[in-house]
């Protein structure tokens, strides 16, 4: 017998045959299991082994102790605000996005989800909500199948490649409405509202900023869109890059996210008083984000690739200064209304887990509410960084710091980190088991 709860649910998926049931792992990346429509409808429980929530990027697993000896199952809840058809997909298809539960029915502590409603529950203990937006880059390509050569943008209308000269450019000269309009189609499809797109920096680079709202929605909607960026793209011969830095010589794509803290029931922003003036909260969050970002750097960072787009410091700050509507700093206070005050981490990639990456900023910033923490002055104009506001810039460096971090123990848990870390060393391992063009180029002709 249908309930009055399911009946809607058998609408939206009628016609569907299969549901790809998927949770973010360690790196953002959707892991999951295909289920029947028949078999998702009637509510079978769905497992999925917990090694799987600390995958490496490159496929591999670091050691079984790091998500439990004998590797038991979790299970994959579907959350049900997040059941959407995949409007690109042929024949009809859909998507849940998934908590990752303990069979005991708890959160998993290695979900990135997971540590972001934790961090969410630990704001609305205090009666307060975070508020968040994020600018997300990425770069469309023509397919490369050959690694070893670099990505080039597609072949434009006029028969070239863009050249690096097209910056905030709204021609239709790159052949990309077609790509872009099925992108705009889809986002609605699935109840992603966008506010601005743009042409960025780089050569075939983008951005585009979704709405400000609840953190975990815009986590899941960050993920989805990043999601919907692959597949829409395949479909049009494209191939979308999220990494920090694909290109020498240009911009690399960040992951900005908007932070500001609103109380409960009446919907204030905390960072304002009465008169519109900052207040103790506002310097206290960003006092938290100041304290917490060197540990922190590789959540925000978490690939070798990151740091070619860090230690090229326009526009891309490896810092934790902060400054009014300054790009150079870590953290930026954008020009605004009182009502609207925030705090923008310029700090993470475009290629950083948007659940983990949220988590971090937000929990960072409660930590120094909670402590009632205060930053440095705020830096303007050119500056240069104090020695203590340097953060780490390599994914070893930061991986050290983060395995000296009792805070993030603290806020995390023991078992996230040293899985974070175990997993990612791995994969540092793996980058330094490979030799790489410029050494060969550069380095055999030495004596």
């Amino acid at each position: 017998m249908t309930t009055p709860c399911q009946a809607p649910l058998m609408q939206a998926l009628a016609g569907i045959d299969e549901i790809e049931c998927v949770t973010p792992d360690l790196n953002g990346v959707p892991r999951g299991k295909v289920m029947t429509g028949a078999g998702f409808l009637e509510g079978r429980r769905l497992q999925m082994a917990r090694g799987v929530l600390l995958q490496c990027i490159m496929g591999g697993y670091p050691e079984a102790c790091f998500y439990g000896g004998e590797d038991g199952d979790l299970a994959l809840v579907p959350d049900p605000t997040h059941i959407h058809r995949l409007p690109w997909s042929t024949p009809p298809r859909a998507l849940a996005i998934c908590d990752a539960n303990e069979l005991s029915g708890g959160p998993s502590a290695l979900s990135t989800r997971g540590q972001l409603k934790a961090v969410i529950a630990r704001y609305a203990a205090h009666g307060l909500a975070p508020v968040v937006a994020t600018e997300l880059e990425f770069f469309v390509f023509a397919p490369n199948p050959d690694p070893t050569q670099a990505f080039r943008p597609p072949v434009g209308l006029d028969g070239r490649r863009e050249d690096g000269s097209a910056a905030f450019s709204i021609s239709s000269n790159n052949g990309l409405r077609p790509f872009f309009s099925e992108v705009y189609a889809s986002m609605a499809a699935l109840g992603l509202p966008r506010d601005t797109v743009m042409h960025e920096m780089g050569v075939s680079q983008f951005e585009i900023n979704l709405l400000h709202g609840d953190a975990l929605l815009l986590a899941d909607q960050t993920f989805l869109f990043k999601h919907l960026l692959k597949e829409v793209a395949l479909k049009h011969g494209l191939t979308v890059v999220c990494m920090a830095k694909p290109l020498a010589h240009t911009a690399g794509s960040s992951m900005h996210i908007h932070q500001s803290v609103v109380a409960q029931g009446s919907g204030q922003n905390v960072f304002s008083d009465e008169v519109g003036q900052p207040t103790a909260m506002f310097r206290h969050f960003i006092g938290g984000q100041q304290a917490c970002m060197a540990d922190f750097t590789a959540l925000f960072a978490p690939n070798v690739n990151s740091y070619q787009r860090l230690c090229h410091p326009y526009a891309s700050p490896n810092n934790a200064c902060w400054s009014l509507d300054n790009r150079s700093a870590g953290l930026r206070i954008p020009a605004s209304a009182a009502v609207a005050r925030r705090v923008e981490n310029r700090l993470p990639g475009a290629d950083a887990n948007p659940y983990l990456a949220i988590a971090a900023s937000l929990a960072a910033g409660l930590h120094g509410i909670e402590q009632k923490l205060e930053p440095t002055p705020a830096i303007q104009g050119q500056f240069e960084v104090p020695d203590a506001l340097l953060l780490p810039c390599t994914l070893h460096a930061a991986l050290e710091r983060l395995k000296r971090s009792r805070l993030a123990i603290e806020l995390f848990g023991t078992e996230f980190i040293e899985g974070y870390i175990a997993s990612k060393t791995l994969e540092l391992t793996s980058f330094y088991d490979e030799i790489t063009p410029w050494e060969r180029r550069v380095l055999a002709a030495q004596a």
